[in-house]
């Protein structure tokens, strides 16, 4: 998306980025205005209250939607302040720079190349800090900010033990840059992910008062502005003044295989830390007055890829099943959680699709559940000017609708042809929904059975289908009417148990329209209602006329002769 660049061909024209979204400019203000307003009170609970009202990924995503409408729509900024409340009035000696990150493999590789002495860490997911050391006393402890200013966090710095009040050495005057964390022994990433750690330790910062969680917090320094040129003489001073994580945590690597295989041996095994990747880092770096927030060119991270990715809803789709039951698929821009591209997920029924207040252009969180199947977390957030489709109606739609064929029941009734052509019932092989759906426009068919008197002659004027698939196709049908009884009586939706279709002595449909409730109930898993069920069922005006139809075809234990 970054860097490409549309026409648009709107109420207006301007120039936007990929997918951009076609509003009027009213609409814009309107959407980017509760969008921003929404970024500053989450701003304000977490930098004034200490409270984390979403996790740093729907955040991150969020702020970057809103800078993605920013560029769709440059006309409509205006001069304000750009929404934040990370700034404090204290300086940084050092201003932090922050790190870049790698999209992935390759990218990682190619910030590698022609570059020496570099080294790996653990990406410590925590709050950053400055600790200023003067004449071995620790004088600051500066919050992160805007990377040039902060808010003092002496006192609660003073409060954590794992943070030495006094250094003495090469330490004694320095100025050092961390990552204050939540401690977690034996923390493994792949299966207990963040905890939320990061956020606890920033709402323990950033509260007024004392707060128990301090005590539970440790120290990584990551940055010594103006310190040891060679890596390992760093880590050895730093571990001398009562830093030792870094020198614990901090390998040299020769290329990207090296990185990728601490990268995931990190990810599996016990650390005493929650992380998010890995940081590599070269030994260079610039002099310390020429650090400045966004141009941290000597280190990279290469993050873990995570559990649930972002993306915006293109529309909803409602299907019908051969049962009747209505689901519920919201169409996805197209994103990839763990190696798998998601473009769809199925929401379920209606009543959870109301619940969960999903429409088009909305902005959700989906994640892969059990066997890899896609599924929305939740709703990131919900644009101001909605609209939501209206789902067919309920009671339309039941296992006795769409035997035959109408326009309103094309997705019902070719859910009934994909079901009665699989093994379980019909077994007719070569034929998907597409297939069936050929079929249908090509023949315009009547009912659920119609495809039994097509003959190959026919079949090979469908469109796309050659001399042989055609042929073919006619023999898997008549061999179809071999199929004995009972599978026809399953594909007709007889709703009978399968413990209870095995005992069915039956063999002509004579015997089974003549069964009264009270006869359906000496057959195993039966009882009063399904038994009422079977009697109506069979008693249906539509399923008679299948009955003839079958009758007509030939299909044993239904023809009259």
């Amino acid at each position: 998306m970054k860097g490409c660049r549309l026409i648009m061909l709107v109420l207006f024209s301007t120039m936007g980025y990929c997918n951009c979204p076609v509003w009027t400019e009213g609409r814009a203000i309107q959407e980017m205005t509760a969008l921003k307003q929404q970024l500053k009170d989450w701003d304000n609970a977490y930098w004034q209250q200490g409270e984390s009202k979403v996790s740093d990924e729907t955040y991150d995503d969020l702020r970057t939607q809103l800078r993605q409408w920013e560029g769709c729509f440059p006309q409509l900024l205006s001069n304000e302040k750009a929404i934040t409340a990370k700034g404090g009035n204290v300086a940084h000696p050092v201003a932090h720079t922050g790190v870049r990150k790698a999209a992935d493999k390759i990218a990682l590789a190619d910030w590698m190349k022609n570059r020496e002495a570099l080294w790996i860490q653990p990406k410590v997911d925590g709050v950053a800090v400055t600790l200023v050391y003067r004449n071995g006393e620790l004088v600051q402890a500066i919050s992160r900010g805007d990377g040039l200013k902060g808010k003092s966090w002496l006192e609660k710095a003073n409060a954590i033990p794992a943070i030495p009040k006094a250094t003495t050495g090469p330490l004694a005057d320095s100025v050092l840059q961390g990552e204050i964390f939540l401690r977690q022994p034996d923390h493994i990433q792949q299966r207990s992910g963040g905890l939320n750690a990061r956020a606890k330790v920033a709402g323990a910062m950033l509260r007024h008062g004392a707060s128990p969680l301090l005590s539970e917090m440790g120290i990584f320094i990551w940055g010594w502005p103006g310190g040891p040129k060679a890596i390992p003489e760093r880590l050895q001073r730093l571990a001398e003044g009562g830093f030792p994580l870094a020198q614990q945590w901090s390998l040299p690597v020769a290329d990207i295989n090296d990185v990728e295989n601490w990268r995931k041996r990190w990810f599996t095994s016990p650390l005493p830390f929650v992380t998010d990747g890995v940081i590599v880092r070269q030994s260079r770096e610039p002099e310390a007055q020429n650090w400045q927030p966004g141009q941290g060119d000597w280190l990279i991270a290469w993050k873990y890829d995570p559990e649930a990715q972002a993306t915006q809803v293109r529309d909803i789709h409602f299907t019908v099943g051969r049962s009747g039951k209505i689901s519920v698929v919201a169409r996805l821009e197209p994103v990839t959680v763990d190696d798998k591209q998601i473009k769809r997920v199925n929401i379920g029924s209606v009543r959870r699709w109301h619940d969960l207040d999903i429409a088009p252009g909305d902005r959700v969180l989906v994640s892969l559940a059990g066997r890899g199947i896609p599924q929305i977390k939740s709703v990131l957030w919900r644009g101001v000017e909605r609209h939501k489709p209206q789902p067919p109606e309920l009671s339309h739609f039941h296992a006795l609708s769409c035997l035959y064929y109408t326009p309103d029941c094309r997705e019902q009734f070719l859910s009934r042809l994909v079901w009665i052509s699989s093994s379980g019932v019909l077994a007719i092989s070569g034929l998907n929904q597409a297939g069936w759906q050929q079929l249908v426009d090509t023949f315009h068919f009547e009912h659920m059975y119609s495809w039994l008197a097509l003959t190959d002659q026919q079949l090979q004027g469908v469109p796309g289908f050659s001399a042989r698939r055609a042929l073919e196709m006619w023999h898997r049908f008549n061999l179809v009417r071999q199929q004995p009884f009972r599978r026809w009586l399953t594909s007709l939706g007889l709703p009978l148990p399968a413990a209870a279709l095995t005992h069915l002595p039956d063999s002509h449909w004579d015997e089974v329209a003549t069964r009264d409730e009270l006869s359906w109930q000496q057959l195993p898993g039966v009882g009063a209602e399904r038994a009422r069920k079977l009697v109506d069922f069979i008693r249906h005006p539509q399923i008679a006329a299948l009955v003839d139809a079958l009758a007509r075809q030939g299909i044993t234990g239904f023809s009259r002769e």
